[in-house]
């Protein structure tokens, strides 16, 4: 049996007569009264009675009609929903976070934008470090991600800079610089020389913290590394603990606010904290493709905030 044959047999049964059912299917009528015959021979039922206005059908064609329709209607169904798959509006996006990019408002922002225009995508989420992330991209485990400084930069991989914020000095809520100097204007690096950093680890996100060094040794001191560590979030713990100090993106100061004071560097220090879109560049379809744009469109939007001085 071919699925043409249940197309034949609901075009008969609604028309009542073999000459308009092939008329309706574009066919001549032989051709169509040998299929239902071929299929009543293949069922070993009689589908209709023939009568010499038309036909009508039997118990056991009446049965076979609420078969075929439901058959019919889940190949419409499937062909539908494969339509939407062709067009991206439907399928499993898998998704890669920083810490720090998932702390800023501009994630969330995004991902509730897709789901709200996309809600046949169905989002799965992966926090990693950044070098997890690109890898994860470049083996297709992800279709995309987004992260603060690319630590590799494969090939076939795109990094497009989305958006840039300032980073600000975390401190433990009793240390004199909470309410010293750092309460009155900003850090000076200098200020720090006698600190202990606490570091991400260098193969997790190397390009953030080398630019912090890289400035400490050029204002005439080494930095003093208290911890390494793989996540900004467990960076942020320690410092609440009072294991030393972190720089991190501005957009993370709501953690540990009882024990944790964020402080702003000086006017004029170099370091920034970006936030980066990493995706394959043949990733050109489906649903990540509607994610790169909403990315995009709620990047702008950001920009647009910031610029009026609204706070990103």
């Amino acid at each position: 049996m071919e699925f043409r044959h249940l197309r034949y047999f609901l075009a008969v049964a609604e028309a009542g007569h073999m000459t308009r059912a092939a008329e309706r299917l574009g066919i001549q009528q032989p051709p169509l009264s040998l299929q239902i015959k071929a299929l009543e021979a293949e069922l070993g039922v009689s589908l209709f009675q023939r009568h010499p206005k038309g036909v009508s059908l039997t118990d056991a064609g009446r049965q076979f009609e609420q078969e075929a329709r439901r058959l019919v209607d889940e190949m419409a169904a499937m062909q539908g929903r494969m339509a939407r798959v062709a067009r991206g509006e439907l399928g499993l996006l898998n998704v890669g976070f920083t810490s720090s990019a998932a702390a800023h408002a501009f994630t969330p922002e995004a991902l509730r934008a897709c789901r709200r225009a996309w809600p046949g995508i169905t989002l799965s989420i992966r926090e990693d470090h950044a070098a997890g992330i690109t890898e994860a991209v470049a083996a297709g485990r992800l279709h995309c991600g987004l992260i603060r400084v690319p630590v590799a930069l494969p090939e076939h991989l795109s990094f497009e800079l989305l958006l840039r914020e300032p980073v600000v000095v975390a401190l433990p809520v009793d240390h004199p610089l909470a309410a010293g100097v750092g309460a009155r204007r900003g850090l000076a690096l200098t200020d720090l020389r006698q600190e202990g950093f606490i570091l991400v680890r260098q193969p997790g996100a190397p390009g953030l913290y080398a630019n912090l060094l890289a400035l400490c040794e050029a204002r005439g001191f080494r930095p003093r590394i208290a911890a390494e560590v793989e996540r900004m979030v467990t960076s942020l713990n320690l410092v609440a603990a009072g294991a030393g100090v972190a720089v991190v993106p501005a957009s993370m100061r709501g953690l540990h606010p009882q024990a944790v004071t964020y402080r702003p560097l000086a006017d004029g220090t170099p370091l920034d904290a970006p936030l980066t879109l990493v995706y394959r560049t043949a990733e050109a379809s489906g649903p990540a493709a509607h994610f790169l744009k909403i990315v995009r469109d709620t990047a702008r939007r950001h920009q647009a905030r910031g610029r009026k001085g609204s706070p990103r």
